[in-house]
């Protein structure tokens, strides 16, 4: 027996299939769980990040939607992370009660990033009003502000992991801030015991998807020893 955990949105799916360490996969003997190292439990949870924001892009955004970076003037720059959270507060106080004026809620996911070399700027996406560009532009007083679209290739699996940068997945990074707007939609998995031994070797996505296969990752689990597999799939035809 295996385990199959499955998310689900309209346009992709993510599958994580993999064998429980009390039963064990076939031809391996039952092993007990280790502790994680600390480098094993950050990379663990730099996946969970990735894949955490990704569900929230798939449910709460859509093409045509914003992908916003706000860059600080040199005078302007904030001492601290703690003095930039401030500032980004404000800002998006404002930009909020624009939106609410307009009989829209906002919803956003940022990264406030600060490199080696104290260049300071906030990476966001939010949702897309016929006026945001403006209120943008009103609301963000500290530098200069590059908008780009929304598109649908790849369903934001890769805009998931730059918005999820830390100083450790990126050398030009010295410190970051992630963070969403609250009552964002996330995707609860399906979990699923299978009957089989385990999994085929040969993923077969059902009629109208097909398999992104950057997104295949498998191999042994370091800490149950236990062989793993996830990828993802997307909608042929778009919803």
């Amino acid at each position: 027996m295996y385990t199959r955990k499955t998310w689900k949105s309209k346009n992709a799916i993510e599958i994580a299939e993999y064998h429980d360490c009390r039963y064990g996969a076939p031809g391996r003997s039952r092993m007990e769980k280790r502790k994680a190292t600390p480098e094993e439990m950050e990379k663990q949870n730099q996946r969970n990040r990735e894949r955490k924001a990704r569900h929230k892009l798939w449910a709460n955004f859509k093409e045509d939607d914003y992908f916003s970076t706000w860059t600080f003037k040199k005078e302007s720059r904030p001492q601290d992370m703690g003095e930039a959270k401030q500032i980004f507060s404000k800002v998006i106080g404002i930009i909020r009660r624009e939106y609410k004026k307009r009989g829209h809620k906002l919803c956003w996911i940022r990264n406030i990033e600060v490199g080696t070399k104290n260049a300071w700027h906030i990476h966001i996406v939010l949702n897309r009003i016929p006026d945001t560009d403006l209120i943008l532009k009103k609301a963000w007083t500290y530098g200069g502000i590059h908008n780009e679209l929304l598109y649908t290739s790849g369903e934001f699996t890769k805009l998931a992991v730059y918005l999820c940068k830390t100083p450790k997945t990126d050398k030009r990074l010295k410190e970051n801030s992630y963070s969403t707007s609250r009552g964002l939609a996330g995707i609860e998995p399906k979990r699923r015991v299978m009957k089989g031994k385990t999994w085929k070797k040969e993923i077969r996505p059902p009629k109208g998807w097909y398999i992104d296969k950057e997104s295949v990752r498998q191999g042994e689990n370091k800490l149950t020893g236990q062989p793993y597999r996830t990828y993802i799939l997307f909608r042929i035809q778009r919803e």
